[in-house]
């Protein structure tokens, strides 16, 4: 059986140590990255919803960059948005710069009504590339 390994991006957020989860684990050659979302440095979500977007994604990447990543390796995402009709346009545009072209990672979107303060939250599965 392999074992999991916890992966923390260097400038780990207050979030983690708060409430007690790895920011992903790494297990055999997948990442398993935890839901990221746009938060300041002490953990408070950022109030500007198209910053808090952008900021959620720097997290993630500096969560794939700690386990030897990019947005390349990622196979699989799911967001979690608060008032998706009203988001989506924001979220799709900066999705477009972050994916720019096919082929496109599997990708569902869900719906929410509570994600703690935040109003956008990306968890993924990457593969991590081989180091031959």
């Amino acid at each position: 059986m392999t074992k999991r390994e916890a992966v923390f991006p260097a400038n780990r957020h207050a979030l983690y140590d708060e409430h007690g989860y790895s920011a992903a684990i790494r297990s055999g050659d997948l990442l398993f990255v935890s839901g990221q979302v746009g938060s300041r440095p002490d953990g408070t979500p950022e109030p500007d919803f198209g910053h808090q977007v952008r900021l959620a994604f720097e997290n993630l990447k500096a969560t794939l960059d700690a386990a030897g990543c990019t947005f390349d390796h990622i196979v699989d995402i799911t967001t979690f948005h608060t008032d998706p009709e009203n988001q989506f346009a924001t979220i799709m545009a900066v999705k477009q710069e972050i994916f720019s072209g096919p082929p496109y990672p599997n990708w569902t979107a869900v719906g929410v009504n509570w994600l703690a303060g935040f109003d956008f939250e990306i968890k993924v599965i990457a593969r991590i590339p081989s180091k031959a």
